[in-house]
């Protein structure tokens, strides 16, 4: 085993969750706020002409928290499963299967809300009196908000993930002549 770790490799990987979590927000919302300006018109009650710059920026702080509160969760979990002697490429190849666990639930989640806003329009009005009119304009605005849903849902399932990822890949690296 060739791992170059040590209970201080703690500190960057805490500081790459909160990061990660930043970017993900960012990232996300980029997308939205292009896809939907309007959503986050009707929701967030936005007057502004920079709606996709704010969009962005409320990905980034939502992103940042959902961060902290992953990070303590992921970090943890990696310093009790490795002892503190995993090194910080391990963490963070773990880490690039957890967020695109997130990434993928986000995807699931727009496309799901797109479905069901076009397999029953009014039922969807219904639920979310604010939906714009018109089927493209409906499946942007269910885009959005299905996505970011899945997102959230996403980093909340990840961080479960997350830390049963670790501890299955730290085992078969410490243990690499067990069968799984």
């Amino acid at each position: 085993m060739n791992q170059r770790g040590g209970i201080l490799t703690v500190f960057p990987v805490a500081f790459t969750c909160i990061l990660a979590g930043g970017l993900f927000g960012a990232a996300c919302n980029a997308i939205n706020g292009a896809i939907s300006p309007y959503y986050f018109k009707a929701v967030m009650h936005w007057n502004s002409p920079h709606i996709w710059s704010s969009a962005v920026a409320e990905g980034v702080t939502e992103g940042l928290m959902y961060g902290i509160l992953f990070s303590v969760i992921f970090t943890t979990g990696f310093g009790i499963i490795t002892g503190g002697k995993g090194s910080y490429g391990f963490a963070l190849r773990q880490l690039v299967k957890t967020v695109s666990f997130a990434g993928i639930c986000w995807l699931v989640g727009g496309v799901f809300a797109m479905l069901l806003s076009s397999l029953n329009p009014d039922f969807y009005n219904q639920l979310f009196p604010v939906t714009p009119k018109g089927t493209s304009e409906i499946l942007k605005f269910a885009w959005v908000g299905g996505s970011i849903w899945g997102g959230m849902i996403g980093g909340v399932m990840s961080a479960i993930l997350g830390v049963v990822i670790l501890r299955n890949r730290w085992h078969a690296l410490i243990n690499p002549d067990e069968e799984d």
